[in-house]
């Protein structure tokens, strides 16, 4: 039987092999998720909260963020997280100019897009205790997977889901 959260197996399949048989393998790692608000520094408060590290913080205009956005006069502030063990980053971006456009604040975890940013932590009711204190609460409860995982989502600041789980045993 495989298990959805093999965090901990070794005996993972082989990723070489590329998107088509006999393919190129094209992603080398997985460098950041991107979560765009409007709020920016209460954002960056709710993860640097969770223990992720400010690593920059800049600003992005002109061609190169036109081009990728493909937004003319795209202008956007970014700071960008890492975790302490200086895996995948957040980049976390609000747009200057044009103003944002809203997304769904109550968004369940059926609602199409992105889902959730999940994050393993080392003592799950202390990290769902540390965001309810600022104010964040969860989405529904706190769940366990065949004794392998516990979980909860937690619904941050700007409605963005985050999934928090600890190892179980």
């Amino acid at each position: 039987m495989t298990t959805l959260y093999p965090h901990h197996e070794r005996d993972r399949a082989d990723t070489t092999a590329g998107w088509k048989d006999g393919g190129v393998a094209h992603v080398h790692r997985l460098d950041h998720i991107g979560i765009t608000v409007a709020d920016l520094d209460a954002a960056t408060a709710f993860f640097v909260g969770l223990g992720l590290e400010v690593e920059g913080r800049g600003s992005v205009e002109g061609e190169f963020v036109e081009t990728v956005c493909g937004i003319p006069g795209a202008h956007c502030e970014i700071v960008m997280l890492r975790p302490p063990d200086g895996g995948c980053r957040l980049e976390l971006s609000s747009f200057v100019t044009p103003d944002h456009v809203p997304g769904s604040p109550a968004a369940m975890a059926n609602e199409l897009g992105l889902r959730n940013v999940s994050f393993e932590v080392g003592d799950l009711d202390a990290a769902v205790d540390a965001v309810a204190a600022d104010g964040y609460g969860l989405v529904g409860g706190i769940g366990e997977y065949q004794g392998s995982v516990r979980m909860a989502y937690v619904r941050g600041p700007e409605g963005i889901i985050v999934s928090l789980f600890e190892q179980a045993g």
